[in-house]
């Protein structure tokens, strides 16, 4: 179903947002907006997708609209304020100075929309020593202290995917933002402002309550060494007979028990509560877990609260019966994705349409936001 830009499609719809081509927090921060109804308008550049992957399965680019504008043109930087004339917000994550030099940053963009939310979204954040710096999902993690927790003692810290940082620490903190700067935005009295989100700054603030732990002295500084970094047995995975795997999350007592009696752990299995023999009771779970298949275990613990699940790989998980009768994935266009998150009971999401391809809906953009100014360009359109 095409993107029209009108009608109820969520919460946001009505919301108008100018995304500035990048790669990985800054699109997927933009996505979330578009699931919830905006009408997202990515500004790519001529000469091919940013990222290497066919425009067409990068579903980070769902449910929006592309242009595409040169911003390095004469005319191009006044391209990109027409449209910001007419948005609520804007996203970008270059580098810092970058969108400046380019005739789009905040200064530019402000004054000619002095109620504009302008989204920026970088791994260091717009100063600092390292403001200026090239860098990464796993540098970010890293400097913060969060990869330190990651893994297994006495082993390198496990990389999480890019998962922690760019998406959870950046492109989650970065809608956050925006959302709290629209709704100040739109007050009486309200203006708009910059949303500095900086991976390192998310990053650092989703450890709020483990720093609390540490303080407390209930936190150990150190990996797989603390209730909820592997240290402990009954909270981590195990090896099954088929070299798959079960993950374990029995920390509550009772449910403790449950797990103990399941597994099969009898009575000669070590007090949990004697941190001093967890290695020897990790052992004793291991051995259990060895002796029967992923398949059989989940049997086991099917329907039971001893917090116990098996380990899916990402082309099983949207079979699973929970994740499939609650529709936690969905099929569009041919393309299975994870569904549109979270659910609203008035104003339903869903995964309205495609990823867009570049300059595919510039017409449409155009005559929508009331743009003129279209030019065509060989098999290119450009506003």
């Amino acid at each position: 179903m095409a993107t029209t830009g009108h009608g109820s499609q969520g919460p946001l719809t009505g919301v108008r947002v100018v995304e500035l081509a990048g790669i990985g927090p800054g699109p997927f921060a933009a996505m979330l907006l578009a699931d919830l109804g905006a009408d997202v308008v990515r500004v790519d550049r001529p000469g091919g997708p940013v990222i290497g992957i066919d425009p067409a399965f990068d579903l980070t680019n769902r449910n929006k609209r592309s242009v595409l504008v040169d911003l390095k043109a004469e005319s191009g930087a006044g391209q990109v304020l027409d449209l910001v004339e007419r948005a609520d917000v804007l996203i970008e994550g270059y580098r810092p100075g970058v969108a400046e030099r380019l005739g789009v940053g905040p200064d530019a963009c402000l004054e000619r929309n002095p109620r504009l939310v302008y989204g920026r979204m970088t791994g260091w954040g717009q100063d600092g020593p390292l403001a200026g710096r090239a860098g990464h999902d796993i540098g970010y993690i890293a400097l913060t202290g969060t990869l330190s927790m990651i893994g297994r003692a006495g082993e390198p810290p496990t990389v999480p995917a890019n998962l922690v940082g760019d998406y959870a620490g950046g492109s989650l903190y970065l809608v956050v933002g925006v959302l709290a700067a629209l709704q100040h935005a739109r007050t009486p009295g309200g203006s708009g402002q910059v949303v500095d989100a900086a991976i390192v700054d998310g990053a650092a603030h989703l450890a709020t309550m483990i720093h609390g732990m540490l303080a407390a002295g209930s936190w150990q500084d150190r990996r797989g060494s603390n209730l909820l970094d592997g240290g402990c047995p009954f909270y981590g995975s195990y090896e099954t007979s088929d070299g798959l795997h079960m993950a374990v999350g029995a920390l509550e007592p009772r449910f403790y028990e449950e797990f103990a009696e399941l597994l099969g752990l009898g009575d000669e299995a070590p007090d949990r509560n004697d941190s001093g023999r967890w290695e020897e009771l990790r052992a004793l779970v291991a051995d259990r877990f060895s002796t029967r298949t992923r398949a059989e275990w989940t049997e086991v613990f099917e329907g039971t609260d001893a917090c116990v699940a098996p380990v899916l790989s990402l082309r099983e998980a949207p079979g699973h019966p929970h994740l499939a009768a609650r529709s936690t994935y969905v099929e569009h266009g041919g393309l299975t994705q994870p569904a549109p998150a979270p659910r609203f009971s008035a104003t339903p999401v869903s995964v309205r349409s495609a990823p867009a391809l570049p300059g595919a809906d510039t017409e449409a953009v155009a005559a929508d936001w009331g743009v003129p100014g279209l030019l065509t360009t060989g098999k290119e359109t450009t506003l």
